[in-house]
């Protein structure tokens, strides 16, 4: 599987490498819940996205929709506790995440998601992590995001004014505390000319 990016000016590096977590900074969203973004603060980020998405096995799913089986506008890869990940560099990730947030979380991250946005048609629509543990624990959902800038879209459950940040390139969002219950995520389908995006989601054991 192949998509074409549009590299950034600013990430031509050779080689995948992360950043220090210093620079991290957190938005309180109320009710328990928050998040954490660094933007950038993977380096080499589009050579990683190239990597990816040779080198994935990326799988098209099929869901069921009140009466009809209708695509998941999105391909999709997981690596559940234990499975070695596609690329060093997402284990220096995932290691760094549970060192950090160590304290907080009290568990390491275990799992790690992926999701290839190819266009802006390509979408996941407002839900919360709720399936296992995190329908009724607070916890966190780390993502590492590489090629073409897409929104992550926030807002609270149940409806009202949304929050949008612009991830890609290396970008980093941690979604934590009460966040999972008490608000919702998505990433709206895109009327602009957009490029490929992949999003890498690094959570607990039992959350889904």
């Amino acid at each position: 599987m192949h998509a074409h990016l549009q590299s950034s000016l600013f990430d031509q590096a050779d080689e995948a490498r992360l950043g220090p977590l210093t620079g991290i900074r957190r938005t309180d969203l109320g009710s328990g819940a928050w998040y954490d973004l660094l933007p950038g603060w993977l380096d080499g980020s589009d050579a990683l996205f190239e990597r990816l998405a040779s080198a994935v096995p990326w799988r098209a799913e099929r869901r069921q929709m009140y009466e009809r089986e209708v695509a998941v506008p999105r391909l999709l890869a997981f690596y559940g506790e234990g499975a070695p990940l596609p690329h060093p560099v997402l284990e220096e990730a995932r290691a760094a995440l549970s060192r950090h947030y160590a304290a907080e979380l009290g568990e390491p991250f275990a799992t790690a998601g992926l999701c290839l946005y190819r266009d802006g048609r390509d979408s996941v629509a407002w839900h919360g992590d709720r399936t296992g543990r995190s329908s009724r624990e607070d916890t966190m959902v780390a993502i590492l995001s590489v090629g073409d800038p897409r929104d992550l879209a926030l807002r609270p459950r149940g409806g009202g004014m949304a929050r949008r940040l612009p991830l890609g390139h290396g970008d980093l969002v941690v979604m934590g505390g009460s966040c999972q219950r008490t608000w919702e995520h998505a990433v709206p389908k895109s009327a602009r000319a957009v490029g490929p995006r992949i999003s890498v989601q690094f959570r607990p054991r039992g959350v889904f």
